[in-house]
């Protein structure tokens, strides 16, 4: 579980003894990681321990403690300083977007009146897509190249092609994702299926973010980065797509600490938000369609692509719109929200062969 970060003054050594003997208290919610806890401070350097837990904090104000918590000093960033405001027409970039769920939050960016980069392993359809958007949009608005996320050469490329086009990229959108569209248990699968899931999903993922927060560094504007989640990234389990669903646990747990070492670095023009949006009924969604559970919760769960897009894309174009540079993780589907449906569907019928027809 995920320790909530506190900014604060450097701490006492009595504070942080206090902040070690409450970590004592809760062991069962602490990662038995190391933590860096990043700190600013004249004091000399100190050393303490207790039964349970210990610091250290050196010249560079850098402190150790065996389990995670997080403090930071509130001091003048030069990010902060030198930053500028970041106003609409936005420059958006989408991985993955030529289909599903990144081709509909192109259009509903293109619609707000920003300018969006699209991208897919594709050449094909990245034409394709273009194509259609600028027949809808203008030639103006939208920009397209080929690009494989699991290569750090074809990313460096897409910044190159980005910054070519727009110069900055104010929005940076992490959709690319794979199931091999398999659904089948774990140990039925092959190597390829498992080397295409982990290398889209996880691997590409770190690239993009890697390439992403290094353009954004450079940039005036600074820049936010939104990571889509998936299945399995609330830790439940995903069976028949295992796989997936470790990929997209993942997602979480690397943008967490993506924010915890812009943090730690003092950058507070660049921010990494996760983004979520639920069931979508996409070609990867319908694909797995095959049991009566399945079923089910794709007809009381799920909505199309363009539906998903018309609440995310708002929420999205908020944050730089009002200059937050606050951490999000922006949801479509709510616990409360899905519960909800659920319930209608048990009590009054509601959503019954929506999109399928259940046995």
């Amino acid at each position: 579980m995920a320790i909530p970060c506190a900014s604060l003054p450097f701490p006492s050594s009595s504070l942080l003894l206090k902040a070690s003997s409450f970590s004592s208290q809760f062991p069962p919610l602490l990662s038995p990681s190391h933590l860096f806890l990043t700190v600013c401070s004249r004091h000399t350097p100190a050393k303490s321990t207790n039964a349970r837990n210990s610091y250290y904090t050196n010249n560079t104000g850098i402190a150790y403690l065996k389990y995670p918590v997080v403090v930071k000093a509130q001091t003048s960033s030069s990010s902060a300083l030198s930053r500028e405001p970041m106003l609409p027409p936005f420059n958006v970039l989408i991985t993955g977007s030529t289909k599903g769920i990144g081709y509909a939050l192109a259009k509903e960016f293109l619609k707000a009146g920003d300018n969006v980069i699209i991208c897919s392993r594709s050449a094909e359809r990245v034409e394709s897509a273009v194509q259609s958007l600028r027949e809808e949009f203008g030639e103006q608005r939208v920009w397209g190249t080929k690009c494989d996320v699991r290569e750090g050469k074809d990313v460096k490329d897409l910044v190159a092609f980005a910054q070519e086009s727009l110069k900055y990229i104010d929005i940076w959108i992490n959709n690319a994702g794979s199931n091999a569209y398999s659904y089948k248990p774990l140990a039925e699968a092959s190597d390829e299926d498992l080397i295409e899931v982990v290398t889209t999903n996880t691997l590409g993922l770190m690239i993009c973010c890697r390439e992403a927060i290094k353009m954004m560094l450079n940039q005036p504007r600074g820049g936010h980065i939104f990571n889509i989640d998936g299945a399995g990234s609330d830790g439940r389990p995903t069976p028949r797509f295992a796989a997936y669903g470790a990929t997209k646990r993942s997602v979480v747990h690397l943008t967490k600490s993506l924010q915890a070492e812009l943090r730690m670095q003092d950058v507070q023009n660049v921010v990494a938000h996760n983004l979520s949006p639920g069931m979508v009924t996409t070609d990867l969604l319908m694909s797995g369609a095959t049991t009566k559970q399945a079923k089910f919760f794709i007809n009381v769960l799920a909505e199309p692509a363009e539906v998903v897009a018309e609440y995310l894309v708002p929420n999205i174009r908020s944050i730089p719109a009002n200059g937050s540079t606050k951490p999000t993780y922006i949801r479509f589907l709510t616990g409360v929200k899905a519960y909800s449906q659920i319930f209608s569907r048990f009590a009054f019928g509601a959503r019954r062969n929506r999109y399928l027809l259940e046995d």
